[in-house]
């Protein structure tokens, strides 16, 4: 399978890099800067052949141009002609090849009107998504709806509990927060946010994450559950107990919080 390391860029995101023992090409997603990437490539001595885009956000697209004219990679993303250098527009459904994977292209709009995500399963299923689910969080809705986005997540629920997912910002500490606020009483995010503590104490990634602990511990795909609509019920911010309304509750909350 897949090495798959992150690239720090700005002040909290992450490149993905991906490749293999047994080669030295390699893909990147989402590269917003250039020279971060470079600096990754020549360190593992490692050739950039492909580029995943998921939105058209400039910190996930910055360096797309820089790094295409550098290397010549096959670049797939979005069908939004306003991100320039794509070589193929790919929508739900469509499968990418990754290094001889085989990833599924699902469309998870709500962050952004554009957004995909890139799925490939097998005993060690992973997920590339971008700003739609973080640790802990979701991201903001800058064009989509708060029912889009819902059900942008419930489609990523439905993949393996195993699934790594590999999302693209340093957001956990702070999501896990506020999930905290949201849920006080759920004792396995108290335990994730120990956990979590301690990786960014070590100077680590909290990512991946599973999708079975986002299931346990995100407020933003536990709408529908009784735990958190009651803890909402008690600090009366409950209205319509719709899982997508809760949602939109949840995510005003947190745009404030």
């Amino acid at each position: 399978m897949f090495n798959i390391r992150p690239i720090e860029a700005f002040s909290d995101n992450y490149i993905w890099l991906i490749s293999r023992d047994d080669d030295k090409q390699a893909f990147v997603v989402d590269p917003g800067d250039a020279s971060v990437v470079e600096q990754a490539l020549s360190a593992q001595e490692l050739e950039l052949s492909g580029i995943l885009i998921t939105h058209h956000h400039f910190d996930h697209v910055g360096g797309l141009a820089e790094l295409k004219a550098a290397h010549q990679p096959v670049v797939y993303g979005p069908d939004n002609p306003a991100i320039e250098g794509i070589d193929h527009r790919v929508s739900a459904g469509d499968s990418v090849d990754v290094l001889g994977q085989p990833f599924s292209v699902m469309e998870v709009p709500g962050h952004t009107l554009d957004h995909i995500a890139y799925f490939a399963g097998g005993d060690s299923p992973v997920l590339f998504c971008g700003d739609t689910l973080f640790a802990g969080g979701c991201g903001r809705l800058f064009e989509g709806t708060p029912l889009m986005m819902y059900r942008s997540l419930q489609s990523l629920m439905e993949l393996p509990a195993s699934t790594r997912v590999y999302c693209a910002h340093e957001y956990t500490l702070a999501n896990l927060d506020f999930a905290r606020a949201v849920e006080p009483g759920n004792p396995a995010l108290s335990e994730r946010m120990a956990d979590a503590e301690a990786t960014r104490a070590r100077g680590e990634p909290t990512v991946p994450s599973t999708l079975a602990l986002e299931q346990a511990t995100n407020p933003f795909v536990r709408c529908g559950t009784e735990e958190l609509q009651a803890s909402l019920q008690a600090q009366d911010r409950l209205g319509d107990s719709a899982p997508a309304a809760v949602f939109a509750t949840v995510r005003a909350w947190k745009d404030n919080f």
